[in-house]
């Protein structure tokens, strides 16, 4: 019976590729689904020997592990170069979008606490 091994909602097409291409690499014998038309599917790859599931879930653990390192390390390579602006200094470059984020959180806060408040304060 056909195992899942890797939801692809949501991942980067390069990332994907990559993933296809080291399951081929590896021998693994693997199908895809997609979601399909209106998205109710299951977008996957699928291992088709379940006894190869711990294998294959080493090698695509190691890719992930890997690729995260390397994105963060050109995320903080683009942030020191000037390239890539973190939180705070878009937050300071933007202060009026970001006074009104904040202010829009507290409204949300303060409405979802006002059952709280009335109960305490009647």
């Amino acid at each position: 019976m056909a195992t899942l091994l890797f939801k692809l909602n949501q991942v980067p097409e390069d990332e994907a590729e990559d993933i296809r291409k080291l399951l081929d690499d590896g021998g693994f014998d693997v199908y895809e689904t997609s979601a399909g038309f209106f998205g109710l599917g299951v977008a996957a790859i699928w291992l088709r020997d379940h006894n190869e599931i711990l294998r294959a879930r080493a090698v695509i653990d190691n890719y992930q592990r890997q690729r995260a390192e390397t994105m963060q390390a050109d995320y903080k390579s683009r942030i020191a170069n000037g390239e890539e602006a973190s939180f705070w200094q878009q937050s300071l470059q933007h202060p009026m979008r970001s006074l009104g984020v904040l202010t829009v959180i507290a409204l949300i806060l303060a409405v979802l606490m006002l059952p709280f408040w009335k109960t305490l304060h009647p």
